[in-house]
């Protein structure tokens, strides 16, 4: 959908406040088995976001109405303002949270949220990079920016990773793109 500006950039400050706020948390409360299991549940949770961002890019708003009639505005226009309004994806990650908390305790629930919703925030940092900032040749936002060039233009449907290639790569949807 159509955010005004400040909708479209409160996620870059709204999620880095979530973000510092886990974070501290635990270091306040926890031991240091808990922040082990943090750490790791944190890697778990970035690598359970970008899995999750192919696949919802893939299946939900490529294939699913209405997710995919509004994923198209963003195809139709690619440096409008279009996006997922940050009350929505704040309150999905809080939701994470409260459940694994509730499932898994603090730490580990903490950590996985952390992870996803520092995913989300890198996945849409770099998707605001690759359609609005020039990249120097070569380096990963050239890259990232080539690669998302192809999945807006390209006649087959490829290249649903944003911030990474490893899953078009896995499920055989990556066309045209190497690292340089």
């Amino acid at each position: 959908m159509y955010l005004s500006k400040a909708a479209y950039y409160s996620d870059f400050v709204v999620f880095p406040i979530i973000l510092l706020i886990l974070a501290t948390s635990l270091f306040f409360t926890g031991t240091r088995h808990e922040e082990m299991l943090w750490a790791i549940a944190c890697g778990a949770g970035l690598a359970g976001y970008s899995l999750l961002e192919y696949g919802l890019h893939r299946y939900v708003l490529h294939q699913i109405p209405p997710f995919s009639r509004m994923h198209a505005l963003h195809h139709e226009h690619p440096a409008a303002m279009v996006g997922t309004p940050t009350w929505m994806t704040a309150a999905f990650g809080i939701g994470v949270l409260l459940v694994t908390w509730w499932l898994a305790g603090w730490a580990i629930g903490c950590g996985i949220s952390f992870g996803l919703m520092a995913g989300y925030l890198w996945y849409g940092l770099m998707h605001h990079a690759v359609h609005h900032w020039k990249a120097r040749k070569g380096s990963y936002l050239d890259w990232l920016k080539r690669r998302h060039h192809l999945h807006h233009y390209a006649r087959q449907a490829c290249n649903y990773g944003v911030t990474t290639a490893l899953w078009d790569r896995m499920f055989g949807s990556e066309r045209g793109t190497t690292r340089a």
